[in-house]
């Protein structure tokens, strides 16, 4: 009998807490099968809600040529280029006016934001504690945050966690603008509508791959929407218990190879 061929044309990946580990690396294990399954016909694709300056880093490092989604889907980035293909920018005065009144609601929030662009720069103010050691400039007054273009503020709250942020900023602020959780600490405001899908099915229509040819790797509740887009979503063992339960199958965590555990056992198949 003939083997049967890798049944996906497209692999897309998150990166923190899927494709990288603890330490921001990608294991040789876990590159050696993406290699493998791009040999075997598929497409690798990073999707991530880094914006680009944070993602370029690791692409980089991952030698990774092609077209990645960034900043939760508002950035379709050619890394071999290094140009943005598209980029949707969040309407400030919209942001400006879901975030007074969210802070009526709940009280004053720490605030960080995404600037636009290949080079945009992370923002943060008092009390914001950005996560993983990642660049960002410091701002006292933090009203030079509406001075440009943005792509997502980030909002923290000193005593609410970020499953009750998440649920009251909808409630509050849902008609306005899209609230999601990408990790631990980091709950962000977006344009409404904008998810990680809209990004993935911009760049796998540039790649001619359609949304039953692909497989899809998360961890947090932003990979919801790229679950529901995709054939086939496999969570981390480390996911957030939502993703967990609308994904179709559970992997390895990301310390223990789990994006390598699955491709390994589809390639052995084909």
């Amino acid at each position: 009998m003939s083997p049967v061929p890798f049944p996906y044309k497209l692999v897309a990946t998150d990166l923190d807490g899927t494709l990288l580990r603890g330490d921001d690396t990608v294991s040789e294990r876990t590159r050696e099968a993406l290699v493998a399954a791009t040999a075997a016909g598929a497409a690798h694709i990073i999707v991530t809600g880094r914006a680009v300056p944070w993602t370029r880093r690791v692409l980089d490092d991952l030698d990774y040529k092609g077209i990645a989604v960034c900043g939760q889907g508002a950035q379709v980035y050619d890394a071999g280029a290094h140009r943005l293909l598209t980029s949707v920018t969040l309407d400030r005065q919209l942001a400006a006016l879901a975030l007074s009144k969210l802070e009526a609601e709940v009280g004053p929030l720490a605030l960080a934001a995404s600037r636009d662009g290949v080079d945009g720069e992370v923002l943060f103010g008092p009390g914001y504690q950005v996560q993983g050691g990642l660049p960002a400039l410091y701002l006292e007054d933090t009203a030079a945050v509406w001075s440009a273009p943005l792509n997502k503020l980030y909002i923290q709250h000193p005593t609410l966690d970020d499953d009750a942020l998440v649920q009251v900023a909808r409630q509050t602020v849902g008609s306005l603008v899209d609230i999601v959780m990408a990790g631990p600490g980091i709950v962000e405001i977006l344009p409404l509508g904008l998810t990680k899908a809209t990004g993935l099915s911009l760049a796998a229509r540039r790649l001619g791959v359609k949304a039953a040819e692909t497989i899809a790797f998360g961890d947090m509740p932003n990979d919801i929407p790229m679950f529901g887009w995709a054939a086939h979503g496999v969570a981390m063992a480390n996911a957030h218990p939502e993703l967990k339960a609308v994904a179709d199958e559970v992997t390895a965590s990301n310390q223990e190879d789990g994006i390598a555990v699955v491709l390994e056992r589809l390639l052995s198949a084909a």
